[in-house]
């Protein structure tokens, strides 16, 4: 399995490096200090799998992921970081980063991803993976959770089959505002017109009146 290493921390990258030597199956066909350096290394040596660090130097890791994937798709990036925020995290995954570690794994953990990836079996860390859910969860809000309070009550409305005229008789606003807020109410949502915003009202239970 042909490797290479991309880190700006000549001891960690060296430690690594020494550590995937002794695995038998590992084959380091190269080494760098930068993510431009590395990109170029990459894309000469066609390895099976990159341990890349994120923030170097000379391009970082989220950069070189980029162009490696765009000009080598198979190869296997392993992000290895210190960092695990939303801005390095999300940008590396989309970047095409195929797992992704913190420097705090241990050496075997390391080499056990690396064999993964070979397989095509992908590594996240668990703090990371937490992070992806919770991302992943707040995906699932509906489209009216970004309604304001009163656009929320026009659309109960128009759920309901009022006119603009007995909204904003119902609800003492004058017309052009209830206009304004019908029209928010649309654009938030997604739709065409009151007929499919009062569907998507009806299909979320947001219905004021008993007799709706």
């Amino acid at each position: 399995m042909r490797l290479v290493v991309v880190d700006d921390h000549d001891v960690v990258r060296k430690g690594v490096i020494a550590y995937l030597m002794t695995e038998p199956m590992f084959d380091i066909v190269g080494e760098a200090s930068s993510g431009n350096e590395g990109a170029k290394l990459v894309l000469k040596e066609k390895p099976d799998v990159v341990l890349m660090d994120l923030m170097m130097e000379n391009g970082d890791g989220i950069e070189a992921t980029k162009q490696i994937m765009s000009e080598l798709p198979e190869c296997k990036i392993i992000i290895l970081t210190s960092y695990y925020d939303d801005e390095k995290v999300f940008p590396a995954l989309e970047a095409g980063a195929f797992s992704y570690m913190l420097k705090t794994s241990s050496a075997d953990e390391i080499a056990s991803a690396i064999k993964k990836a070979a397989k095509g079996e992908t590594h996240i860390e668990p703090k990371v993976a937490n992070k992806m859910m919770t991302r992943f969860r707040s995906k699932e809000k509906k489209l009216h959770d970004d309604l304001t309070g009163r656009e929320l009550e026009v659309l109960m409305c128009i759920g309901d089959g009022l006119t603009n005229q007995e909204i904003s008789e119902k609800l003492f606003i004058g017309i052009k505002t209830v206009k304004t807020h019908v029209s928010n109410v649309l654009s938030k949502l997604a739709v065409q017109d009151r007929t499919q915003a009062a569907v998507y009202a009806h299909k979320n239970g947001l219905i004021r009146s008993e007799d709706s």
